[in-house]
């Protein structure tokens, strides 16, 4: 495993409770600029009592590639030779590709690598045993989430539900801003859009080719999200 090609202090935290730590919105990783598109989806005819559907959706898409890419870029990075950090990082470029063929928009491209680099700036600190790959070049969120995983003995399972509810929990944090809306009402959207992927963990989990990598198309997200990136005032990046 390349992730223990060097001795370092053993961390016993448990696996559910470091996906805690990484889906905490208090994580210095720049994740709250964005509202995961719902700030134009508003201005676009998105009416605020369909966000629960939107949230639901995206788990249906978005999430489903992002949490298949994580959990792909956890496997590859969990099993790489070790000391050949290179075959690794090569594997990782690969799958870059294929998870930027499943995300059209260059704005949630670009948002997925800014918000990589604020979380791959975490990882090297506090899992130095993933420097190694994640210092090499910038790296969209999801592969460094999976390389994070492996480094600190996050399971398939949890890194799913993780990307779920870091996606879920992005979109109710950027309402609560732009609509007054009952907190309390947000977080059952919350829950039940995380209760609509549960079908879909144990799939998700076991994915370890990137040629299997799910393709779900969101053509209305990723309007979206270019719309967003060239609004003249507005609260997100993205």
């Amino acid at each position: 495993m390349l992730v223990n090609s060097i001795d370092l202090p053993a961390r016993t935290n448990a696996s559910a409770t470091l996906a805690m730590l990484l889906a905490d919105s208090r994580l210095p990783a720049g994740a709250h600029v964005s509202s995961n598109g719902v700030e134009a989806g508003l201005r676009r005819g998105l009416d605020p009592g369909e966000i629960a559907d939107y949230m639901r959706a995206r788990m249906a898409t978005v999430v489903r590639v992002e949490a298949g890419a994580a959990v792909i870029a956890r496997h590859l990075t969990e099993h790489g030779p070790l000391s050949a950090a290179g075959i690794v990082i090569d594997r990782l470029g690969d799958l870059e590709i294929e998870w930027a063929a499943r995300t059209p928009s260059p704005a949630l491209r670009d948002i997925a690598i800014a918000l990589g680099a604020g979380l791959a700036r975490i990882g090297q600190r506090i899992w130095p045993q993933t420097a190694e790959v994640l210092r090499t070049r910038p790296l969209p969120r999801p592969i460094v989430l999976g390389i994070i995983a492996a480094g600190a003995g996050i399971g398939p399972d949890d890194l799913v539900r993780l990307v779920a509810y870091d996606d879920a929990q992005t979109v109710a944090a950027a309402v609560l801003k732009l609509e007054p809306t009952d907190p309390i009402r947000v977080t059952e959207w919350v829950l039940d859009a995380c209760a609509a992927i549960e079908g879909s963990v144990s799939e998700l989990s076991r994915l370890t080719r990137t040629e299997a990598l799910p393709a779900a198309g969101a053509p209305l997200i990723e309007d979206w999200a270019e719309v967003q990136s060239v609004l003249p005032r507005r609260l997100f990046r993205a």
